[in-house]
Order: structure tokens, then sequence, then C-alpha cells
């Protein structure tokens, strides 16, 4: 396996997609096929390294989750996958992560392009102070996904993303009100549908629903779930009963390295390791 590390972007103004067509390869044990493979990823933060020899299949068009205790290299690894943590100083790669068969780190793909494919939610919702109207466009106009679209079909395209994450009945009337008047649960739909007009191939989540209520984090994990058919998503959570609820297979981690990857019904009825057994049961974390 070669080694790469972390190069200067190159100019952003190629207008080519960095993850070409055709079929992601399959893993040894199954049919199935990958939208994340990883392999030897040891990420450091200066001194500090937080991800140590990480090696995982994710299998496209299923939800995963990361568990793990706090600081255990979760939102590190999910941030390593559209190359957030190239914003921090001092921080060095190397292994391989390909996404559709593309290596995310070669000469080639810059992190702009990247992040167009791969789309991010962040632990609050983060909408943008302008309308709910604009901010489902945001990605698509910094991108220049619908730049020759007419007016109407820029309506078709915000209506359809809206529909997909069950808020167009809610705001169909105030498209035009600041987005962040709404709910929290709101802002987190909202920025889910943000990412639609994009058509990223995965979507991360980095505890998208730590910030909500009892009824919010219902509405989201719903949405989450009617997501499954269309994108490969990765979740990031504390919450072991959210896990067992909203996930197909879970990764634990714990300082810095993958202990264990299954089935999420495996994994919490049966695990294998004693560590994973461990914090299930909640005796660290």
């Amino acid at each position: 396996m070669s080694t790469s590390t972390i190069a200067p972007n190159p100019s952003t103004s190629n207008p080519e997609p960095i993850l070409q067509s055709g079929d992601p390869p399959s893993m040894p044990e199954t049919n199935d096929k990958l939208s994340i493979r990883v392999r030897d990823l040891n990420l450091w933060y200066g001194d500090f390294q937080a991800l140590k020899d990480v090696n995982i299949d994710i299998r496209k068009g299923i939800i995963t989750g990361l568990i793990g205790p706090s600081g255990c290299g979760k939102t590190t690894l999910l941030r390593c996958f559209n190359r957030i943590n190239e914003r921090y100083e001092g921080v060095k790669t190397t292994g391989d992560i390909e996404i559709l068969d593309k290596n995310i780190y070669d000469s080639d793909v810059t992190s702009r392009q990247l992040r167009r494919r791969i789309g991010m939610v962040f632990q609050r919702p983060n909408p943008l102070p302008i309308s709910i109207y604009d901010n489902v466009l945001f990605g698509a106009n910094l991108h220049k996904t619908h730049k020759q679209l007419t007016r109407r079909e820029r309506n078709d395209v915000v209506q359809q993303a809206l529909e997909q994450v069950a808020l167009w009945d809610t705001v169909k009337d105030k498209l035009k009100t600041r987005a962040t008047t709404l709910t929290l649960e709101q802002q987190q739909k909202l920025c889910i549908a943000r990412l639609i007009p994009l058509k990223p191939d995965v979507i991360l989540m980095d505890e998208p629903c730590s910030a909500l209520d009892a009824e919010g984090i219902e509405q989201v994990e719903g949405l989450i779930e009617s997501l499954r058919d269309d994108y490969t998503v990765v979740i990031v959570t504390h919450n072991m009963a959210q896990a067992r609820r909203a996930t197909d297979e879970c990764i634990f981690m714990l300082m810095g390295k993958i202990i264990e990857h299954s089935s999420t019904a495996d994994m919490f009825l049966n695990p294998r390791e004693e560590q994973t057994e461990m914090y299930i049961q909640g005796r660290y974390g």
C-alpha cells in the first residue's frame, strides 16, 4: 500500500468531478459495493497521534455509525473523509482513503471538489443568516452546479430538496424568511437539504442530534433513515440507543484504533471484543 501525505491544493478551477463513475471495488467477504476504503491511515496533531493504522471498508447505501468514548478519534476520522483536518496547522496524515475507487489524497484532487461530493452535517445546525430559499441553493451557487437554470427550475430544486427532508410543507409559505428563525430541528433538516442539490455520494454527520430535544431527535433520525437508498451515510454518535436505532453497521474506536466493525445487531448483541462489550455496557466512556 502506498503512503500519501497531504499536499498543497492545486487550482480549484478544474470543472471536472474528482470521483469518476463506475463500480467501486467489492468487499472480500461479500458482493456489496464500497463507498469508502481506508488503508493504513495515521494522523497526527503535532506530536499527538490521533489515528493509528486505521483500516476499514464502508459499504455503499447503508448507514454506518462511528462509536466510542470521547477523544477516541471518531470525529477526526470522519473529517478525514472530506479533508477538513487540513484546516488545522501541524496536521500530518499518512495512508490511503479511497472514495468510489478514487484516492482523495491524489494530486489531482482538490478539497473544494471533494467537499462537493462528500457532504457534511455538523453537531450544531449552522444555517446561514440568509433566507431559507437561499440557504438551500447556497452550495449549488458556490460550486456553480445550477448556474444555467431558469428561475422556475431553481424553484423546483429548492422544493425537491425541502421535500426530501420533510420540511417543504412547514416552510413553503415563508421561503424568504431568515433560516435562523427556524427551530433547531428544522435548521438541521435545512442543513441536510442544502447538500441535496450538490448530489453528494456520501453524507457525513457529526453528532447531528446532540443539540435537539426528543421530538427533534426522532424527526432527524427518521430523515437519516430515508436517506439510505440515495446516499452512503456515516454518522458519529455518543448515543448508544441512537446507534442501535439508526445504523446498519457500527465501527467501535478506542484511543485512535479500530477495535471492532460489524453489523449493529451483532455488535450490540454479540460483540467480539471485550473492550467493545465494556463500552456498550457503559463501563467506561
